[in-house]
């Protein structure tokens, strides 16, 4: 009963609460393993269902010794006792499972007037279109973004907010990604790190187009590149190199599990992958 009532919370967290929770999280996983939890009580419920015999609170054989109850005749007038049955396993189930449908329904109807899903087909165009633009430039040639809202290539089960082959000419970033750069570049919104993380993808992902292929190169260049990418789409310079000096610093302090993006100790101002060496800001 605790991990449901938990669970339910969360739901109305995630509904709820700040953008960075729905941006972050991944509601199917939670209403999946809430569904695994309501059979998993199912099958506890069948398993170890029936009527169960009361405990037997009549005098027992030590009370005979030392009372004198009379036990056989106690035993004619005295009939079982058991427990009414429990209710049925399947209405906890089917109540459970009416209480995801309607937080699903209601998570729904937020998602489809928040984030990308809220924006029209000509809006989401028009940014894609100038995502595209920019990525062109930073790839040095004609290529496209893609938001993929399917998530076919990128987002919760990928485990990435964006892809690209090396060398070539199409690029897909999450929904999330593509709403950060519309509200920064349409509506001149500014949402901390949210946003310094949604201008170094799309400027690593650009750099995967235009070639560079080691990840951890990649990054570094990013991160350059995004404090001009970051002005273009609408920062001014100190909070275009902020944004991006905390990625950097991010960067630095992920885990083992993003080794191979942590960049190398030649990016930094004067090192080896400093792309505008002449230059004492960094990056």
């Amino acid at each position: 009963m605790v991990v449901r009532i938990g669970l339910v919370a969360f739901v109305l967290a995630w509904i709820l609460g700040p953008d960075v929770l729905r941006e972050s999280v991944p509601l199917l996983v939670v209403f999946a393993l809430a569904v695994g939890l309501e059979l998993q009580f199912l099958i506890g419920a069948l398993r170890g269902g029936g009527r169960r015999q009361a405990p037997d609170r009549s005098p027992q054989p030590v009370d005979h010794e030392r009372y004198g109850f009379d036990l056989e005749a106690d035993d004619e007038e005295r009939e079982p006792a058991t427990v009414p049955s429990a209710p049925s396993p399947f209405r906890g189930f089917l109540l459970g499972l009416g209480v995801l449908a309607a937080l699903g329904a209601l998570a729904w109807v937020i998602d489809s007037r928040t984030g990308w899903n809220s924006l029209d087909g000509e809006t989401k165009l028009a940014v894609v279109e100038r995502l595209s633009a920019e990525a062109s430039r930073l790839a040095e040639k004609p290529v496209s973004v893609g938001c993929d809202e399917a998530r076919d290539y990128v987002g919760y089960v990928q485990h990435a907010d964006g892809i690209a082959v090396v060398g070539g000419d199409r690029t897909y970033v999450t929904p999330e990604i593509c709403f950060a750069l519309y509200r920064l570049a349409f509506e001149g919104e500014v949402r901390g790190s949210r946003t310094g993380r949604a201008i170094a993808v799309l400027s690593h992902e650009s750099w995967h187009l235009r070639g560079e292929s080691d990840e951890a190169t990649t990054e570094c260049y990013a991160l350059q590149s995004g404090v001009e990418l970051g002005r273009r789409l609408g920062l001014d310079e100190g909070t275009a190199q902020r944004l991006m000096a905390q990625q950097l610093t991010e960067n630095r302090l992920r885990g083992l599990q993003t080794a191979e993006y942590r960049v190398p100790s030649e990016c930094r101002d004067g090192g080896r992958l400093d792309l505008e060496p002449a230059d004492s800001a960094f990056p």
